[in-house]
């Protein structure tokens, strides 16, 4: 089954599940487990792991179970508590995998430089921002991280993982209070978004020059000099998947990558 939904991740410590902590994943585990009857709960597949505090609008997920999907549908609605939505439930294709045979994942981080802090009405979804930022300049700095790179110096490292990623989309525009930067890729390693938007911060606060970030990004370690962004303001909005008939082949080529 594919479960699409979304979260206000802001009362959650992450996707993952961890003993003893609030996740989102052991929430529906725990309803799946509940609402079918199983003596252990199934383990879901996520297209993308949030980190603590993380939003989602688009999160993919998937689930082997032997049900009707509409019926798990209500069922899910019923009982997860009003911070998790289930926005659908379907019957996923052949060869589908939430993880795997994603081809991009969009991410939006929001924050205000306006000297009152963010609206009230937002401030769970809008990170405040001491200085004002020059949204040019940013975008400049951002045109040195497109494409496809070696991100270590803007990763936590996991060993064994990969921190090649490419990076499609880095772009900041400023609509009223709200400054908005859209942040698209195939694939993110941990704290990549929060990391690139604490350097495009940096730049945008004229800290320093927008080759800061080809500096950054050459050194391939990770520079004190940039901050990792509250988790509060980045929203995973969106994960794109190929057709049904392109699946399988999506899957084996993100296997293949991960495994050199």
């Amino acid at each position: 089954m594919r479960i699409d939904l979304a979260y206000d991740g802001t009362e959650f410590r992450g996707w993952a599940t961890q003993p003893g902590l609030r996740t989102v994943q052991g929430e529906i585990e725990a309803a799946l487990g509940t609402v079918l009857r199983l003596p252990e709960p199934p383990r879901l597949t996520v297209a993308g792991r949030t980190d603590a505090g993380v939003h989602a609008r688009g999160q993919v997920a998937h689930v082997d179970v032997d049900t009707h999907p509409g019926v798990l549908e209500r069922r899910l609605r019923r009982i997860l508590p009003q911070d998790i939505r289930i926005l659908r439930v379907t019957q996923a294709p052949e060869h589908f995998d939430a993880r795997f045979a994603a081809v991009e994942r969009r991410y939006v981080y929001r924050m205000t430089d306006h000297p009152a802090g963010p609206d009230p009405m937002q401030r769970r979804m809008v990170a405040a921002v001491p200085r004002p930022l020059d949204v040019d300049l940013m975008n400049e700095a951002a045109q040195h991280l497109l494409g496809e790179h070696d991100f270590a110096s803007f990763c936590k490292q996991r060993e064994g993982a990969t921190t090649i990623r490419n990076l499609l989309t880095l772009r900041t525009v400023r609509g009223g209070e709200t400054i908005a930067t859209t942040v698209r890729a195939d694939a993110f390693c941990h704290s990549m978004v929060r990391s690139l938007m604490g350097c495009l911060v940096a730049v945008g606060e004229r800290r320093y020059e927008p080759r800061f970030a080809a500096e950054i990004l050459a050194a391939e370690t990770r520079d004190p000099r940039v901050k990792v962004m509250p988790a509060h303001g980045l929203v995973l909005e969106e994960v794109v998947y190929p057709a049904d008939d392109q699946l399988a082949a999506r899957v084996e080529e993100s296997r293949r990558r991960r495994d050199e």
